[in-house]
């Protein structure tokens, strides 16, 4: 039986949740999670170690990682295919 998912811990949601080219198609999205949001807020913008935002988000430094590596890939998806990026659900609290 698979461990139980913990709950990440969220400092803020995100203040705009969708951005989108000038030119998108209506069906063309990438979908992360506002998890995925606050980890690339935490490593990138603020600036924290991958260990710093662990204990911010009361998950392990691997967990983090995945979760970075997952949103990277979203990110990148977005930008290099001109994708409309939603930030909508995952499992958190504040």
């Amino acid at each position: 039986m698979p461990r139980p998912i913990r709950c990440r811990q969220i400092g803020e949601l995100p203040m705009f949740r969708s951005f989108s080219p000038d030119d998108v198609e209506a069906d063309s999205k990438v979908t992360m999670t506002v998890d995925e949001y606050e980890v690339l807020r935490l490593l990138d913008h603020r600036g924290l170690t991958q260990e710093e935002c662990a204990s911010r988000m009361n998950v392990s430094r691997t967990t983090v990682t995945a979760i970075y590596e997952s949103a990277r890939k979203k990110t990148a998806d977005m930008l290099v295919n001109g994708r409309r990026l939603l930030i909508v659900g995952g499992n958190y609290h504040f």
